[in-house]
């Protein structure tokens, strides 16, 4: 067996890549998937974690007993290496690591807006690229996370990306071209839920609950509603007409919402993130 490379010394042996996951990138989303990982027994010695901070590294070493070493090391340390960056800050990324990534690897990314093709033109010819939206429920393991094949994934890649991210969440293969929309959906889309559940609140204390009272009140209000959506698999249309009597409190207070033009306003609104998500892709 391979030595294991030593916690934030920046160096992995000779060789030591074989059936290794690397994260580069481990911020509230990359910790989200080290952490499924770990839970769903994925040992330890498999993971390469890196990052540049010393005291982040140390962190990270501590709570998974993980191999933390710089973005060189962990890219050049693993047959699979899993890009949590942020968009703007990925061409640098890329540009880093890009000379120790070879065909035969596997590189995932979980930036909005990154295209497959982007990726590519920056790395060796051959290395297999998967592009990834996912979500921040993916913290709860309740993510929803959208996967496109770039030009050299086989099956067997797409088959080991669903099985890293399945620790977070419900995984989906979608045709690349539909990405953007995903990520205005459903990578951005808990922005929009707790932007609603927040103005419920705020609408329960204005009319005389506690804040806490209100807070229970929807949030679980919201939990239910989600359950029946997903055991009933009946439309949204019909769930919202069950609840709405003929004149009675539901009816009156869905006049407003149209009335305010909050249908057209979401509309707009994902439209705007989806055209934001292929903006990135520009580096705008």
């Amino acid at each position: 067996m391979t030595s294991q490379p030593t916690p934030a010394t920046g160096s992995t042996p000779e060789g030591a890549g074989e059936g290794r996951t690397a994260v580069i990138g481990v911020g509230v989303m990359g910790e989200a998937l080290v952490s499924g990982l770990v839970r769903a027994g994925r040992p330890t010695a498999s993971l390469l974690l890196g990052e540049k901070r010393p005291e982040r590294a140390a962190e990270l070493t501590e709570r998974y007993d993980v191999a933390v070493v710089d973005n060189v090391a962990a890219a050049r340390g693993a047959t699979t290496v899993v890009l949590v960056v942020k968009p703007q800050d990925m061409d640098e990324v890329v540009a880093e690591i890009a000379h120790v990534i070879r065909p035969g690897q596997l590189v995932v990314s979980l930036a909005a807006g990154i295209t497959t093709a982007f990726l590519e033109a920056r790395l060796a010819d051959g290395v297999a690229v998967v592009r990834v939206m996912p979500n921040t429920p993916a913290l709860v393991d309740q993510g929803m996370l959208t996967i496109s094949p770039g030009s050299h994934c086989t099956e067997a890649h797409l088959a080991e990306v669903e099985g890293l991210l399945a620790t977070t969440g419900r995984v989906m293969r979608l045709p690349e071209k539909h990405q953007d929309a995903a990520t205005a959906i459903s990578g951005s889309g808990p922005g929009y839920v707790f932007f609603v559940v927040e103005s419920m609140i705020e609408a329960g204390v204005h009319l005389g609950l506690p804040r806490a009272t209100a807070t229970e009140l929807v949030v679980q209000t919201l939990v239910g509603s989600a359950a029946m959506l997903r055991e009933t698999g009946d439309h949204p249309v019909v769930l919202r007409e069950q609840v709405t009597s003929p004149a009675g409190t539901t009816a009156a207070a869905l006049r407003e919402l149209e009335v305010h033009g909050v249908r057209a306003a979401f509309l707009a609104a994902l439209e705007a993130a989806h055209d934001r998500s292929r903006a990135l892709a520009g580096g705008s």
